[in-house]
């Protein structure tokens, strides 16, 4: 095994133990599926080799920015039931945002504890440090519905901006909205 991979089924460890097993890449009749990780990761290491002072990478919709030069990104956070509309714009100086729900792709997130898709969430988005660690987060708290919510903002340096399946909005105070 590489250590690329070893690393990559460590991080996917480590969010399946975090979240009880809500995250989980071994799920029943899908075998091994680490992209959950697997992308986050992969565009975070794209993203490490730039130097410009001011770059964005977006990878469908899951963006990294760096902005040395002090004037923040803009980043539009799709609206989970019309694509045609963002339901907030953060401001992002360094840093990753990234989704996850099923307005893209349809119910493809289950809670490892049950098989079962998450019902009772729309999206849910985090602002972190690396690519890396907010698509995994956003993921995984995704894949633990409600609970999700406030496990993600426990996270070190994560951000978060969900939506409910009754369209209410969570918020936590750090989150760079744009005003």
């Amino acid at each position: 095994m590489s250590a690329e991979l070893a690393h990559v089924l460590a991080l996917c460890e480590h969010y399946r133990v975090a979240t009880g097993g809500a995250f989980d890449v071994r799920l029943p009749g899908r075998g091994l599926d680490p992209c959950a990780v697997v992308k986050g990761w992969a565009v975070q290491g794209a993203a490490d080799t730039l130097t410009a002072d001011r770059f964005v990478v977006n990878a469908g919709g899951d963006v990294v920015v760096g902005a040395r030069s002090g004037v923040p990104w803009r980043v539009g956070v799709r609206h989970p039931l019309a694509a045609d509309r963002l339901c907030t714009v953060l401001e992002v100086g360094s840093g990753a945002v990234a989704t996850s729900g099923s307005n893209e792709r349809g119910d493809h997130i289950l809670d490892g504890r049950t098989g079962r898709p998450v019902t009772d969430l729309l999206s849910v988005t985090i602002c972190a440090p690396t690519l890396t660690v907010a698509d995994a987060t956003a993921t995984a708290a995704f894949a633990m519905g409600l609970d999700g919510i406030p496990w993600a903002a426990a996270q070190e340096g994560c951000e978060v901006y969900a939506v409910d399946a009754a369209e209410r909005v969570y918020r936590t105070p750090g989150m760079p909205v744009a005003v």
